[in-house]
């Protein structure tokens, strides 16, 4: 049997994680923090780009691997796309580093990374289930304003990874089930599963939903254009993913660093990790409603769940509705090279990325014979 050497990369707003796979057999990782205080240096994400590389280059030296079969990488920004795996063109390229999608979150790099070790190191690239994979049921879409839509963006890799890691571990399938599963680290997304499709959740990529580590979360209008509209574009977009939340407050992004204010009882430090505990399990209640309150299981997942006091303020406040399982960490790197596997061995076909949004309006709006 061919041993295929596949590189994962995985950029998220706090961290770079890199894996090195043969076959199967996971061999190296490494998962490099990055505080916001650096990150918000760059005017960008995508100037990002050269900053996150040093990373890969320094994990390619230490292990000694110059050749590869597949780079996957997580993607996100281009258009939306159906769940799946494709591999990577230079349009797909063009398209999430032009933000199409309309998503502006450090997902957007994975791609852009994976051309750069292409270059290198050869290999076919292949993203799966990206953050715009969008499975939204039609009444999800709509706003208050006609014509603006609500989008798809969560963290769809680790969200349907950890759903399917579920149904393996109590002997269930997917499609028969109704989840709410919640990815809650750097960024936070919260996702109503509905027999196998992922009908809504919140968009923590555009500020939508609970503030999280690097992001403000959801404020009322009104309050934006009180003491936010001085900003510019950039600053409003990096408030949304790279300087809101418990950045904004407390000048890092780095959990242990704010958790062990906590645990040495720092009021404002505690009001503020509850409060965003709290915006949590609102957001779960939200979806169980979206579910009709048939609910089989909420499922914790991210690398915030590893704080006994996240996973115990949303049980106290949530497993009225349905039990809790927790699943600490993510399994988006696992996911992604089994995925590109598959297809290197002729296992599953991946997808072409068409340049379209999957969804692209309501089809009684577009009748020419509407005033």
């Amino acid at each position: 049997m061919k041993t295929y050497k596949i590189l994962v990369i995985n950029p998220g707003s706090t961290s770079t994680k890199l894996s090195y796979y043969e076959n199967e057999n996971h061999c190296y990782t490494t998962d490099v923090f990055h505080d916001s205080s650096v990150l918000k240096t760059f005017p960008t994400i995508n100037d990002q780009l050269d900053y996150r590389m040093q990373v890969v280059h320094q994990f390619m030296e230490d292990h000694k691997i110059n050749q590869l079969d597949a780079i996957a990488s997580r993607g996100g920004a281009s258009y939306s796309v159906e769940s799946g795996t494709y591999e990577v063109d230079e349009r797909l390229i063009e398209d999430t580093r032009s933000a199409k999608g309309g998503l502006y979150h450090s997902s957007m790099l994975g791609v852009q990374m994976a051309k750069e070790v292409q270059k290198k190191y050869g290999g076919k690239i292949f993203m799966s289930d990206p953050t715009v994979v969008d499975e939204y049921c039609d009444l999800a879409r709509v706003t208050g304003i006609d014509g603006i839509y609500r989008k798809s963006i969560s963290h769809a890799l680790n969200l349907k990874g950890a759903a399917h890691k579920y149904t393996l571990e109590h002997h269930l399938n997917y499609e028969d089930l109704n989840l709410i599963v919640a990815h809650i680290d750097g960024g936070i997304t919260i996702t109503a599963h509905d027999h196998g499709r992922m009908i809504d959740g919140n968009d923590g990529g555009g500020g939508d939903g609970p503030f999280t580590p690097t992001r403000m979360g959801t404020m009322a209008v009104t309050d934006v254009v009180e003491y936010l509209w001085d900003k510019s574009k950039a600053e409003m977009k990096n408030l949304c993913s790279v300087t809101g939340g418990l950045s904004n407050y407390f000048g890092t992004s780095n959990s242990d660093t704010i958790h062990k204010m906590v645990e040495e009882h720092d009021k404002r430090a505690t009001r503020v990790w509850n409060a965003m505990i709290y915006q949590v399990c609102k957001s779960i209640g939200a979806m169980s409603c979206v579910l009709k309150g048939k609910v089989d299981a909420i499922i914790l997942t991210g690398g915030l769940v590893r704080f006994d006091d996240v996973c115990e303020q949303i049980k106290e406040r949530c497993q009225w509705i349905a039990p809790v399982s927790i699943y600490v960490g993510e399994c988006e790197q696992e996911a992604l090279a089994l995925n590109a596997l598959q297809v290197l061995r002729g296992e599953k076909q991946a997808k072409h990325y068409t340049g379209e949004p999957v969804w692209d309006g309501f089809d009684d709006e577009k009748r020419k014979d509407l005033p």
